[in-house]
């Protein structure tokens, strides 16, 4: 059955290719939200870009024939841009007197289920949805980079599995062994994905990480630059962090599990370390609003990026003071002058290539999927990306905890021996922040 779908400007704003994303479907787009993104076309950010290409769309489409008649989409649907109508008293009052974009939306929505059947208002505004449901317009939110129903349903990276006692056992004998066959537990088991395995009765047990199509035991791990983990999933984290045959970790967790620490603890062993694996570390966070222009801020890319960087600063800081006097503190900054270590602007990745550097981005929940793809394609040969963040903290508008970046990044490759993922569930920072987590 053929479907209606009006898209709000947010939408759009989200992803410039949402037009081509409803099958064969219609796609009708109201004449308020062209004035809309003509207000966001000049903004130097991804919905600024966004904004740019859908209009680059319209007008090819513009070509092939009357937007306000239909014009047909590549993928067998049809685009129509509609004018306002007058629903008179469909809207109350309060909406009426208050002629605003998604107000107008909102008539045009209703004047258009007077014309066409099955028709569904997509909008990304959750308030907006709220007013649907309120005056009975069929609402759904853009599904398109949902990955899963909710946030429990997110890939985790570990796994639990009851064994037999031999199994442990030749783990530990020959730091590896293979799948058990037929076993329930493995059943869909990823590339680099930890198993908690326990023996019974005899209750033995080991933690091993699948590698090579084999479970392999993890190893021992000391202090590295004052830092230690302090829970098992920290143990997972730097197993990851320092197989240089994982070139994507995505580290994901609360306030206070340590996973930036982490992160920085091991760019720097990368770099400074005795084997010296890549040239440089590099180091950003997204900017709020996300990928805004920097240069209206003083001072020099460092400076400008400092209030957001500030926390992995901190963590570099801790670092060198807490490891047995192998650096000062004084030589931080020496290193950011080298070029060793550096800051760099999310907006500013796009066009880069990065060879031979360890790269941290911290804070990604707040990247939408675009931009993370604009990170990852950017890394050149023998370059690592570590990605971070909180998915019950997001700041960006347009994502949520199962359509952010860095969990589409998870979901996505999962499946693929070069990635690999853990979720931090243990606060780690102290007995205070532990409990404001839970309690606050």
């Amino acid at each position: 059955m053929k479907k209606t779908f009006c898209l709000d400007t947010n939408v759009l704003l989200y992803d410039s290719e949402s037009l081509f994303a409803f099958d064969d479907n219609t796609v009708i787009i109201p004449l308020v939200v062209l004035e809309e993104l003509d207000r966001k076309k000049s903004i130097q950010s991804e919905i600024g870009r966004n904004a740019r290409q859908v209009s680059r769309h319209l007008d090819n489409l513009r070509i092939q024939g009357s937007l306000s008649d239909g014009v047909k989409l590549r993928n067998g649907g049809t685009l129509k841009i509609t004018k306002r109508v007058d629903v008179g008293d469909k809207l109350p009052e309060e909406l009426l007197d208050n002629p605003v974009a998604d107000n107008i939306i909102l008539a045009d929505t209703i004047g258009l289920m007077g014309s066409y059947k099955n028709v569904t208002l997509i909008t990304k505004d959750i308030n907006l949805r709220v007013k649907c449901d309120v005056l009975g317009i069929p609402c759904d939110d853009y599904l398109k980079h949902r990955v899963a129903q909710d946030k429990d349903m997110l890939y985790r990276g570990v796994r639990r599995a009851q064994v037999a006692q031999d199994v442990i056992s030749t783990l530990y004998e020959e730091k590896q062994v293979a799948i058990p066959a037929d076993h329930p537990d493995f059943k869909g088991i990823s590339p680099n994905e930890f198993v908690v395995m326990k023996a019974d009765p005899s209750n033995g047990s080991g933690i091993a990480r699948l590698k090579n199509d084999k479970l392999h035991l993890l190893p021992d791990f000391g202090p590295i630059w004052g830092v230690r983990p302090r829970n098992k999933e920290q143990k997972f984290a730097i197993d990851l962090l320092f197989d240089n045959s994982v070139k994507l970790v995505t580290l994901v967790g609360p306030a206070g599990t340590g996973k930036t620490l982490l992160a920085v603890m091991a760019g720097v062993q990368h770099v400074l370390g005795e084997s010296s694996e890549y040239a440089k570390l590099v180091v950003s966070r997204p900017v709020q609003p996300i990928g805004q222009d920097l240069g209206y801020l003083p001072g020099t890319m460092e400076e400008k990026m400092a209030p957001w960087t500030k926390p992995i600063l901190d963590n570099l800081r801790y670092m060198f003071k807490s490891a047995d006097g192998r650096k000062n503190s004084g030589m931080l900054e020496l290193y950011f002058e080298k070029g060793i270590f550096e800051v760099e602007a999310i907006a500013y990745l796009r066009g880069r290539s990065i060879s031979n550097a360890f790269i941290v981005i911290d804070e990604a929940q707040n990247l939408s999927v675009h931009e993370l793809k604009t990170i990852i394609t950017r890394a050149g040969e023998d370059t690592k990306i570590v990605l971070t963040g909180d998915i019950g903290q997001i700041d960006n508008n347009y994502v949520d905890a199962v359509s952010n970046g860095l969990t589409y990044a998870v979901e996505k490759f999962k499946g693929e021996s070069i990635s690999g993922h853990i979720t931090l569930i243990k606060g780690e920072r102290s007995a205070l922040a532990t409990l404001a987590s839970q309690i606050l």
